[in-house]
């Protein structure tokens, strides 16, 4: 079965780049731009990271990548760099619950001015 794999693009990439840490220690990074493919697949699919399709390269691999820069803060200051750009921001496809609410209820989701 083929699936519909997401790859950044050279100019999406070549945004990110920058902002990617460079104080790796030890081996060498696997492809960045591969890596960070699976792991918007990933995420934007909803499924496991067991489930990611091979092209993507280990799933272990983009999963303790998702979760080292996740606790080093890398992915909340690639998303402040690039919604400090400009452009317009998509619209959100779901609402997140407050934690502990009843199950079904929603949040209103921020608009610009809550900001």
């Amino acid at each position: 079965m083929i699936r519909d794999l997401f790859w950044l693009t050279d100019a999406q990439f070549a945004r990110l780049e920058p902002l990617l840490p460079t104080d790796t220690r030890g081996k060498p990074r696997v492809d960045d731009r591969r890596v960070i493919s699976g792991i918007v697949h990933v995420l934007k699919s909803g499924g496991r990271w067991i489930d990611a399709p091979d092209a993507y390269g280990p799933r272990k691999t983009l999963y303790n990548r998702f979760v080292r820069w996740s606790a080093k803060g890398v992915w909340v200051d690639i998303f402040h760099a690039l919604a400090s750009a400009g452009g317009q921001l998509p619209t959100p496809i779901f609402r997140v619950p407050i934690e502990g609410a009843a199950p079904g209820l929603r949040v209103p989701l921020a608009t610009d001015s809550d900001l």
